[in-house]
């Protein structure tokens, strides 16, 4: 195995005290030059590196931000850690990427692991909608902001999107094209963003002052292409089957165009389809996806520049914030059938 040198063997070959050494390393205007070099010399003949993270357990400096996500499968998530990444790096920062594939309890474990390490901050957002686990977290006294949603009982900043706003703008789309018997595909409505993007389809509907509307709703364990096609297999044993769907996010959406186009139901001449994110794929899915664009970029942009101040010089100065950015419909083919 290799040998990794320590500050004690470094010490002992350049003839000086480990304080010496680390004061060589993170503060060298205090040492004499003569003694720098001496030191210096030592250090590069036996290929010293220092302990990072031994450091920042010691001096509560961490250079790392953790972000803990629902789903790296999800091209969302993606776009929030690039902009969070971009973020962090420009206060030179590194960030430290975990997935807690939507379960509260292995949230749990992340951030008791994130409360070891003592990083700098955290990133998350949240599996657990009751915020125990954010609330057992704060007694670390680590710092962290919700990203893409809110919890109520969390007292950290959160950066998220007008998911009512959002729902409502998919359901008016849909009735102004002349649809009113309109299925929701959503994962656990104990989900935030599924029960506000409920809360505004059904705002929208009710403002419609249609007597023949409807909404249906179809929700599913997870929020994934595979949850899309099992809805939409369901959808396809309606009768009479909804002439237009609207998905919580982008991946269901996905899921439901596969069930429909392997059945031989044409979207969106029998079938008019909205989904939720506008990822990547889903402009350039077999039938390009009407979506609800959300700024993901911005809002892991916003949020490590929040949790970047907060554990910053100016820290004191710090009020924490909830941010609430605004969601934009970008039609495409899926929903584009003439009215009637």
């Amino acid at each position: 195995m290799t040998h990794t040198a320590s500050i004690k063997e470094v010490a002992r070959a350049a003839g000086v005290s480990v304080g010496t050494v680390s004061n060589v390393i993170n503060r060298p205007d205090m040492v004499a030059e003569e003694t720098r070099v001496r030191v210096r010399s030592a250090i590069d003949r036996l290929g010293y590196v220092r302990s990072e993270s031994a450091r920042h357990l010691r001096a509560g400096d961490s250079r790392i931000i953790a972000l803990l996500v629902l789903d790296m499968a999800n091209p969302f998530f993606v776009d929030v850690a690039s902009g969070a990444e971009r973020a962090a790096r420009a206060a030179g920062l590194g960030v430290m990427l975990c997935n807690s594939a939507q379960s509260p309890a292995e949230e749990a474990e992340y951030l008791a692991l994130f409360a070891e390490q003592r990083v700098r901050g955290v990133l998350v957002t949240p599996a657990d909608t009751t915020g125990r686990n954010l609330a057992a977290f704060e007694r670390h006294g680590i710092p962290y902001v919700s990203v893409d949603r809110v919890v109520p009982s969390a007292e950290g900043c959160s950066v998220s999107v007008d998911d009512v706003e959002g729902g409502g703008l998919a359901v008016r789309h849909l009735l102004e094209r002349g649809h009113r018997d309109i299925a929701y595909v959503s994962g656990s409505m104990q989900l935030t963003q599924c029960h506000d993007r409920h809360t505004g389809a059904t705002a929208a509907l009710r403002e419609s002052g249609s007597a023949n509307a409807r909404l249906r709703h179809i929700e599913g364990e997870r929020m994934d292409v595979a949850a899309g096609r099992d809805a939409g297999a369901r959808l396809l044993g309606m009768s009479p089957r909804p002439t237009a769907v609207f998905c919580a996010n982008d991946l269901m959406a996905l899921g439901v165009l596969q069930s429909l186009y392997g059945a031989g139901v044409s979207v969106p001449e029998e079938v008019a389809l909205v989904g939720y994110d506008d990822i990547e794929f889903a402009a350039a899915a077999a039938v390009p996806l009407t979506s609800v664009r959300q700024p993901a970029n911005r809002m892991g942009h916003a949020a490590a520049d929040l949790l970047i101040e907060e554990t910053g010089g100016a820290a004191t100065a710090h009020e924490h914030q909830r941010i609430v950015l605004r969601p934009e419909l970008v039609v495409r083919a899926s929903s584009l059938r003439g009215k009637g």
